[in-house]
């Protein structure tokens, strides 16, 4: 069962903004654009009970075709296999649409996390939005 599954099931429904709008910034989740490349910086937790509410941002950011989108992990403190699978689902609703997603980690504990998923070298994790926005032009 997928994410959206999950949260059919238990009853959250959350609104999903229109293609190309960003939805409005949460606990947990901030979207902005930046030379059209929209940034999606997660805070805080990333777990089960607040992934819902990210998915929001990653789903709006990922909708358009050709998305170019950033994930910044920076800001995170903590994260568990929920979050995997909200990358994962996020990298390939980018990569559906003829997008691509970048993804910013430097944690040394995520990038572990990461590495022991075998997701280290499909996401390629950079340090810098900087660095992302060089990938993208």
């Amino acid at each position: 069962m997928d994410i959206q599954d999950a949260n059919a099931v238990s009853g959250q429904h959350q609104h999903h903004p229109m293609p190309g709008k960003l939805p409005v910034p949460c606990r947990h989740a901030l979207s902005y654009l930046v030379r059209d490349i929209t940034v999606v910086e997660i805070h805080g937790t990333i777990d089960l009970s607040t992934v819902p509410a990210i998915q929001v941002h990653t789903d709006a950011a990922t909708a358009p075709h050709g998305a170019q989108v950033i994930v910044d992990l920076r800001p995170v403190e903590f994260l568990d296999c929920s979050a995997l699978g909200l990358l994962c689902r996020a990298r390939r609703r980018a990569l559906e649409r003829n997008g691509h997603l970048a993804l910013v980690c430097v944690r040394p504990w995520h990038l572990r996390i990461l590495k022991a998923a075998g997701l280290s070298e499909l996401f390629h994790p950079l340090a810098t939005i900087q660095d992302a926005l060089n990938r993208e032009h």
